[in-house]
């Protein structure tokens, strides 16, 4: 596996990865949530962000991270990839040569709050409500320094 910077020519396959990750993941959210974040995340979300993948022994995409400001601010592995390492590759990655040291996780998505603890991340804040203002209350974590 490898770890590099995507380009435009990515966002096709990278917007597939997020929502075959956000349905594999994500059960709490409607699909009316889906379809609205979709279009967000293609034409702006990706722009905004220090955005890497992680790519198979054959070239594929299999995950990608993104960072803005020392912030996790998305985290997508294939379905298939998923509990292989990709996402502690990326996360490592992130930490080591992005700066991050935050990350927000969905309070729902349990999975996601378990695998950044494991890594060191602790929580340290709550927002009841997500960046779309909807009622998916967020955990703000931060990497323990001790």
């Amino acid at each position: 596996m490898k770890i590099e910077a995507t380009s435009k020519s990515d966002h096709p396959t990278l917007i597939k990865i997020w929502e075959a990750s956000v349905r594999a993941t994500h059960d709490f959210l409607q699909e009316e949530d889906i379809v609205n974040l979709k279009p967000l995340i293609l034409e702006q979300y990706f722009d905004s962000v220090d955005l890497m993948c992680a790519k198979d022994e054959d070239g594929k995409i299999i995950g990608f991270c993104g960072v803005l400001d020392g912030n996790i601010e998305m985290l997508f592995i294939s379905p298939e990839s998923r509990g292989s390492g990709v996402g502690t590759l990326l996360t490592q990655y992130a930490i080591e040569n992005l700066g991050a040291m935050k990350v927000d996780v969905n309070e729902q998505n349990r999975q996601a709050l378990g695998f950044y603890e494991h890594l060191g991340f602790i929580v340290v804040g709550r927002s009841p409500l997500d960046g779309q203002g909807k009622p998916y209350p967020l955990l703000h974590m931060e990497l323990d320094k001790i």
